[in-house]
């Protein structure tokens, strides 16, 4: 029922009240706004180099691998002496040269010192054996002039990691707009593998199987208002050195001693399936003549597995080099398999040629048919 006495309705009083609400959250929302105006003139003067990367100790041969528990961080400034907190914790100041901390897996904080009092804080995941490498270069710059334009556009990067580390480019730029900034990267060679990050000022690169060349990542930031000024771009590089030769040695496939001929043939047919599957690969063969054997018995036992390589097993002669290893307590035959470029197998003979006792008559050994 409407009033008699005021002449409002039930209808003026909703509107009065709608109208009050809606002027208390105007109020609220200038105040955001101030406050995001405020953090948007914050700015940091100083370029940063972000590295993580994988490091994992090369197992031995055939050993078998224990899972590990902790994960590592190694951290590096320059200059050094900045105070650094890791989780909260003081621990001391930096160095120039890493210093390395086995941590849980998870996430950790760190935050260091500036030397113009600015703190630099990063979040990163650790997980259980990986190294995760942190290299901050500090240099500061002058204040640019207040723009509403995005400059200037600066982009680090470590200058080198290992092949298979995962790059950090971590983008810097002075900036009092309010418009929303549009980041878009670009990675060469092609072949580089962004893992995350597209479409903000920090990208993450797997520089795995690039080794021997450089990764280049370049940044244009745009705020979207047309302006020539307002596009800015720059990049940084980082180089992968070529990864060392590996080594390869020969590795002894088979030895016989005082053995038959049909045992040494049984042998040589493995090594022999062995060359034909592998054409990469070729044979050594060192005999050793044993302390009572004839004169000549090392050549004999040598030119005879030659032999029968090349006239049974059709392996070609060139890939097979045969050694007079000298002398043992019996007749022995080593089979070497040597990869290409590998070193030669080396001779160990256990006895000087003046221990041997060949039979008195001198006679030498003969040829089997």
């Amino acid at each position: 029922m409407e009033s008699q006495h005021t002449g409002v309705t039930k209808q003026d009083r909703w509107w009065m009240q709608r109208r009050r609400k809606v002027k208390s959250m105007s109020k609220a929302l200038a105040k955001a706004r101030s406050r995001s105006a405020i953090c948007a003139r914050l700015t940091c003067a100083v370029f940063v180099a972000l590295t993580f990367c994988f490091v994992e100790a090369a197992p031995a041969v055939y050993a078998k691998r224990k899972p590990a528990k902790y994960g590592t961080l190694k951290l590096r400034t320059n200059p050094g002496g900045l105070p650094l907190q890791l989780d909260g914790k003081p621990q001391g100041l930096t160095t120039t040269g890493d210093r390395s901390f086995n941590l849980d897996p998870g996430l950790h904080n760190v935050v260091i010192t500036l030397p113009d009092g600015e703190l630099w804080a990063r979040e990163f995941s650790l997980e259980a054996g990986r190294i995760k490498c942190v290299a901050l270069n500090y240099r500061p710059t002058p204040a640019p002039a207040t723009s509403p334009c995005p400059y200037p556009v600066n982009v680090s990067a470590p200058s080198q990691v290992s092949e298979g580390e995962i790059i950090t480019y971590t983008a810097d730029l002075n900036y009092s707009g309010s418009s929303t900034l549009t980041y878009t990267w670009t990675v060469s060679p092609a072949s580089a593998r962004v893992l995350s990050g597209v479409g903000t000022p920090t990208i993450t690169v797997d520089s795995t199987g690039l080794a021997g060349q450089r990764i280049t990542a370049t940044l244009l930031v745009d705020d979207g208002s047309g302006e020539a000024a307002c596009r800015q771009s720059a990049h940084a590089s980082t180089f992968i050195p070529p990864l060392p030769p590996r080594e390869n040695p020969a590795r002894e496939f088979d030895v016989c001693c005082n053995c038959s001929y049909d045992d040494q043939k049984a042998r040589l047919d493995n090594l022999a399936v062995e060359l034909q599957h592998d054409p990469s690969v070729s044979t050594t063969i060192i005999a050793y003549a044993g302390r009572n054997s004839r004169v000549g018995q090392a050549d004999f036992l040598m030119s005879r597995a030659r032999d029968y390589l090349v006239d049974s097993r059709g392996i070609d002669p060139s890939r097979i080099t045969v050694l007079n290893g000298g002398f043992r307590e019996e007749d022995c035959v080593e089979l070497w398999v040597v990869p290409r470029g590998a070193k030669p197998p080396q001779l160990m003979p256990t006895l000087q040629p003046g221990d041997a006792r060949p039979p008195s008559d001198g006679s030498r050994t003969r040829r089997r048919p």
